[in-house]
């Protein structure tokens, strides 16, 4: 599953490093070389010339590791390329991209927080902390971070899975949501629940989170049990949902990149 590596150590502060592991996005790609994914080296850096100073990521085996956010899509060196992230998974080391994934985070929060959404002022960054904070009038941005619950639905020995309209894979997958302002993650489980597909459910049990960079998600995990209730889809939400059991044709088996997979697997017949 996408998670930070043992080997990784977060940093806040940046440190001097002769050839870093330096990750420029623009929007939601990576600048990579075509022939091995690999990202540019420290003298490629200074021939792109790029705007501003890096962010720093952490250290990933003792290497520090930095990022960058491009405006200019047209910024490229030869035999290098804009990928998307998605399309790096079973590509890129599991290791190099759990950090990737990271970077982009702070690059999207570096970009989005160059003024004040209050007064429109020039950011700066609060030493010490991973924070903006406006001269102005003292608004302060952290990186964000939207929580989202998903949850498997249990009824003996047959599980609740449902084909979401936003899915770009078009595979059937657990109930997922993000959470409201003043809820709780498992408030928020039963109220999409419902409004997906006119279940309730009860004995919630936490499974496992993962940080989820499309942008800047959470993920968290559960399952729970069938309490009552018809299947009612919410046709703006969901295209289909229906109960899997020992019978039936499941999804197919994908690779465990996303918690969503390990979620249903755990659940998958023998």
């Amino acid at each position: 599953m996408l998670q930070m590596p043992s080997s990784f150590t977060p940093l806040i502060t940046a440190q001097s490093h002769p050839d870093p592991l330096t990750f420029v996005f623009h929007g939601s790609r990576l600048l990579l070389r075509e022939a091995d994914l690999a990202v540019p080296s420290a003298d490629e850096l200074v021939r792109l010339a790029l705007a501003g100073t890096p962010h720093p990521v952490g250290l990933l085996g003792g290497r520090y590791c930095q990022t960058f956010w491009c405006d200019n899509e047209e910024l490229a060196l030869p035999g290098y390329a804009w990928r998307s992230m998605r399309s790096l998974f079973g590509a890129l080391d599991d290791d190099l991209l759990s950090v990737a994934g990271r970077a982009s985070q702070i690059a999207e929060w570096a970009r989005t927080h160059r003024f004040c959404g209050a007064c429109a002022q020039p950011m700066q960054l609060k030493a010490g902390e991973r924070c903006y904070v406006c001269s102005a009038c003292g608004m302060m941005a952290y990186p964000r971070i939207s929580p989202a619950m998903m949850v498997l639905i249990r009824k003996g020995d047959h599980v609740l899975l449902a084909l979401h309209t936003a899915s770009a894979a078009k595979r059937f997958t657990p109930l997922a949501g993000f959470l409201e302002a003043g809820e709780s993650v498992e408030e928020a489980v039963h109220r999409e629940v419902f409004e997906e597909v006119g279940l309730r459910v009860h004995n919630l049990h936490y499974f496992s989170s993962q940080s989820w960079p499309f942008p800047h998600s959470l993920m968290i995990a559960f399952t729970a049990d069938y309490l009552d209730g018809e299947i009612r889809v919410d046709p703006s939400e969901i295209i289909e949902a229906r109960w899997f059991g020992p019978h039936d044709e499941w999804p197919e088996k994908v690779p465990h990149f996303s918690v969503s997979t390990i979620l249903v697997d755990a659940h998958r017949p023998a």
